[in-house]
């Protein structure tokens, strides 16, 4: 009697496929904000990226049926400031969002910690299963401390670097230094119970680096 496949079989790759999607509508806008500045201008890419991020949030609450709370407050931060950007001509109010998005995400996860509750937990529970109380207290913890560190960076960032400088370290330079660090946690996740068969160590960190959790 030949095989059936399982019913559920495809879950893990629609899995992978949302998690993909996700990913490109999380850094697509800032990406489309990158060529956009170096080809037609600060001003024109503002207001690209500001369009960009907009479509975002429709295509993720099409497509995937939700949409970030990352995706949702970086939306509301580029629309605001790229406003703000385009009327006054200043690139500063751009490029003070990123620190708000990290302090905003420190302050809520150390918030939710000092509650004993590890907010994280409630955003990425499917993404890490089988963590227990101890590893999403501990994961919260290094990502506040993350943001923490993020806020300042950006900070130092912008009173010592030219616009261009700062957004190609912004695009290439966070996004990498995201995932790696989304990477260090998991030998500490594995060993407070994170069960990787149904889920690769990759879709993983691709679930807190991107949309999900904050990448700024």
């Amino acid at each position: 009697m030949p095989e059936t496949a399982s019913p559920q079989s495809p879950a893990p790759q629609a899995k992978a496929k949302n998690a993909n999607l996700s990913l490109a509508l999380d850094f697509g806008p800032l990406l489309v904000f990158f060529v956009g500045f170096k080809l037609i201008g600060m001003i024109a890419g503002t207001a690209l990226f500001m369009v960009t991020i907009t479509l975002a949030v429709l295509i993720s609450k099409w497509k995937l049926g939700k949409v970030s709370p990352m995706l949702w407050l970086s939306a509301i931060l580029v629309v605001f400031f790229g406003g703000l950007t385009i009327y006054f001509n200043d690139q500063r109010f751009i490029q003070i969002k990123p620190t708000i998005i990290y302090s905003f995400f420190a302050v809520l996860l150390l918030g939710g910690l000092a509650k004993g509750k590890p907010l994280l937990k409630y955003l990425l529970q499917a993404a890490y299963d089988g963590l227990d109380e101890t590893g999403w207290r501990k994961l919260s913890r290094n990502w506040a401390i993350f943001f923490i560190f993020m806020a300042i960076a950006n900070e130092a960032m912008r009173a010592s670097m030219n616009f261009d400088t700062w957004l190609t370290v912004k695009v290439w330079g966070v996004t990498i230094v995201s995932f790696v660090f989304a990477a260090a946690n998991i030998p500490m996740l594995m060993k407070h119970g994170l069960v990787l068969d149904k889920q690769s160590p990759a879709a993983a960190e691709t679930a807190v680096a991107q949309g999900d959790a904050p990448q700024g």
